[in-house]
């Protein structure tokens, strides 16, 4: 099907969560040139062979956490302690410090030689106080998801269906939830949040994406079943009514924002916030910046709801930052105070 940026977009197409293995998707998300090893964290935690391009997983539950632990800060040191409370939370063995390097000595074994066979790489390095891994010439699909959901953030507001092109190209990367199985500590429980929210806001831009490429009649399902899913986010119910204007359907339009005013006031005790509230405002005014522009060419200029739907995408990012700073901080208090718990106590 052809549209007004020239992408061509499947009409049962779908990038929702999380991304079904195999097919097109698959493929894609697939290491290029079987020359580097690819560490994959977004879904079941599993190593892509650089020379075979087998995937080798992890025998046991907490060897995928502790490889998930380490891919995931790959380059820093992580303690033993933190790597304990990891495996082990509150309630480490009595002998942690051998279990932990018995589990590093397994996961050792089960890794490959290195990114290019015969290179003799050293993935995980002890260290006096606890262990690194190096991922040297590999790569993860974080990375990669990263690389192509910043491209396509960048490409929105000038080449839209460069940008939805590439945005489905970083949600097909995800076969499942971040981390699954792995995630027992705060160390991956904290990263997996964050990877969700990231994916979460790509799909926001992505359907930005499409609206700029006059998509409005095909996304409204889509929208739908997102703000069901995701009952708080208010990026997605602010798409879906101007989907549903641009469709003909004011009154559900309507309906959409008092669904979510609703929901976050049962959820919450908060009213919609001012992205939501001005886009009401523009739908019972009929405003002309809310119809379907011309062309999505740079020199039709950003206009003001191009404006209002920059500033939606940069308050998203922004909530993500924020998001991610109070999980980091969680997780650092979870490990202060069961380091001080163990601190011999004074009278």
């Amino acid at each position: 099907m052809s549209t007004p940026c020239g992408v061509a977009v499947p009409a049962a197409d779908s990038p929702g969560p999380p991304a079904s293995p195999g097919g097109e998707s698959a493929a894609r998300s697939a290491p290029s040139g079987g020359e580097r090893t690819e560490f994959r964290l977004l879904g079941p935690v599993e190593v892509r062979e650089g020379g075979s391009g087998s995937g080798i997983v992890p025998p046991g539950p907490k060897q995928r956490a502790l490889l998930s632990a380490l891919v995931m800060h790959a380059g820093r040191l992580l303690s033993v302690d933190q790597l304990t409370e990891e495996l082990w939370g509150d309630r480490p063995p009595s002998n942690a410090g051998n279990a932990l390097q018995a589990h590093v000595a397994r996961l050792r074994r089960v890794l490959p030689g290195g990114p290019v066979p015969g290179a003799g790489h050293e993935w995980i390095a002890t260290l006096p106080t606890g262990y690194l891994l190096s991922l040297g010439r590999a790569t993860t699909d974080v990375q990669h998801f990263h690389r192509l959901s910043a491209e396509g953030r960048a490409a929105v507001a000038t080449d839209p269906g460069h940008a939805a092109r590439v945005l489905r190209r970083a949600l097909a990367l995800w076969r499942g939830p971040a981390l699954q199985d792995s995630r027992y500590g705060p160390l991956c429980a904290g990263e997996a949040d964050r990877l969700e929210e990231h994916r979460l806001t790509a799909l926001e831009t992505l359907y930005e994406a499409r609206l700029r490429c006059a998509q409005h009649g095909e996304i409204t399902g889509e929208l739908e079943k997102l703000t069901a899913d995701h009952p708080l986010r208010e990026r997605f119910y602010d798409l879906l009514m101007v989907a549903l204007y641009r469709s003909g359907r004011q009154a559900e339009a309507l309906g959409v924002y008092e669904r979510a005013r609703r929901r976050l006031l049962e959820s919450l005790g908060v009213e919609p916030g001012p992205v939501l509230r001005a886009r009401l405002e523009a739908i019972l005014n009929h405003s002309p910046d809310l119809s379907v522009s011309a062309g999505p060419g740079p020199a039709q200029g950003p206009g003001p709801l191009a404006g209002a739907l920059d500033l939606g995408s940069e308050i998203a990012r922004l909530q993500a930052h924020i998001d991610a700073l109070v999980i980091r901080q969680g997780a650092l208090v979870s490990r202060f105070e069961a380091l001080a718990s163990r601190l011999p106590q004074t009278r």
